[in-house]
């Protein structure tokens, strides 16, 4: 089939009121075609049922080399969402080739690792906090000084980033989930990004410790190992989606509460549970807007539309979190009432994500222990003001200021 570009007036959604054009998407079909930064076209796919269907399809594939446009030269130098195209490792990895790199990791990122970092995390949380009240009653913004540290913190001493690498780092991947930067930044943003992690996998090498880089270099399944470009794409792929997703949740959990404060208070009168508030944020406000990518490895129909093979497809959790079909009338509404709460931000099928336990615990006891050494938190500039980060990947705010009370 033709796979040429074809015409499409919507564009990705990149702008201040990004649920407004996810609900425009979702009234487009099941499958809609979208225009990236960059010319680029991938069909997005905003409705719940039909991402969910679409994650577990093993038609829709995630090596790079079944994408038409990328095969034939349409896509940019210097694109700047080709990191997350080309990473090597399990988001890039289709059939044995996944099973061997999320085995690897699967290995060193065991539940028992993860559990065991609770009193660590209630540790960071009640320090932080009590950075915080020197600065009561504020302003303070609180994504620089409470969401951003907590769970960069937990993921580097996970993963045995030294402390004076960590800023470092995070500066890096902003630039890579932005979808603005200009193609020469994105090229050096990478080198840059692949170097600092060489070198801290060499050092590990040399100096092994109890941390997850370490045993990812030890790792081995039948013999095999992690390559040097797998050790990179991984260590990439643990740190980004490690502390960054969960820095978006974090604030976007903050600032719905602000703005519902009868949720608050049906939380604060025990009424409902902190895991209720994360699962409803999850939903409401994905911490990942639009995921890329995934390729049709044969013409696939979703819903009467037909996207090609060879065809790129995004995943669109920000708007299947808010599709009425699937959440009901009331589905724009935040309500931690709802009940068990039907979501995707963590993925689907065999890509569903290996830290979703981590991210609830970190997100529960922030919120928790916030809410409870704040009781007077309010938001310190109108809800409206709060700018979006520049990117269709993460869905996050740049700054949530409140006063502290």
């Amino acid at each position: 089939m033709d796979t040429a570009p074809r015409n499409t007036g919507a564009a990705c959604p990149l702008g201040f009121d990004q649920h407004a054009d996810n609900a425009r998407l979702r009234d487009t079909g099941a499958a809609a075609l979208v225009e990236l930064p960059g010319q680029v076209q991938a069909w997005a796919l905003p409705r719940h049922d039909a991402l969910q269907q679409a994650l577990a399809d093993p038609r829709f594939v995630k090596s790079p080399e079944h994408w038409s446009a990328l095969a034939e030269g349409r896509v940019p130098p210097g694109w700047p969402l080709m990191t997350f195209i080309m990473n090597k490792g399990m988001t890039t990895a289709d059939g044995d080739e996944h099973r061997r790199l999320r085995g690897l990791v699967s290995k060193a990122f065991t539940p028992r690792r993860t559990a065991a970092l609770r009193p660590r995390i209630e540790e960071l949380t009640d320090a932080l906090l009590d950075s915080l009240a020197d600065a009561a009653p504020g302003p303070v913004d609180l994504r620089a000084h409470f969401a951003y540290p907590l769970p960069i913190g937990v993921i580097s001493e996970l993963l045995g980033i030294p402390e004076d690498r960590r800023n470092t780092l995070h500066g890096l991947c902003e630039i890579l989930v932005s979808s603005t930067t200009p193609p020469a930044e994105a090229i050096a943003n990478v080198r840059a990004l692949h170097a600092a992690l060489g070198e801290i996998i060499a050092r590990k090498r040399q100096h092994p410790g109890d941390d997850l880089t370490s045993a990812l270099i030890a790792a081995r399944e039948d013999g095999d190992r992690l390559s040097e470009e797998e050790l990179v794409g991984t260590l990439l792929l643990m740190f980004l989606a490690g502390h960054a997703t969960t820095l978006n949740l974090i604030c976007n959990a903050v600032r719905a509460l602000l703005t519902h404060p009868g949720q608050l208070a049906l939380v604060r009168a025990g009424e409902q549970t902190w895991g209720a508030v994360v699962e409803e944020a999850l939903r409401w406000d994905s911490p990942v807007g639009q995921f890329p990518m995934r390729y049709a490895a044969e013409d696939i129909e979703i819903d009467g539309t037909v996207i090609a093979k060879g065809e790129a497809v995004l995943a669109s959790y920000a708007a299947a979190g808010r599709d009425p079909r699937a959440h009901g009338r009331n589905a724009e509404r935040f309500d931690i009432t709802r009940g068990p709460t039907r979501h995707l931000s963590f993925g689907h099928g065999a890509h569903f994500c290996l830290g979703a336990s981590l991210a609830r615990m970190e997100a529960e006891t922030a919120l928790e222990r916030l809410f409870h050494r704040f009781p007077a938190l309010q938001l310190a500039a109108a809800p409206e003001d709060l700018q979006p980060l520049p990117s269709i990947v993460s869905n996050g705010i740049r700054t949530l200021p409140v006063t502290l009370g």
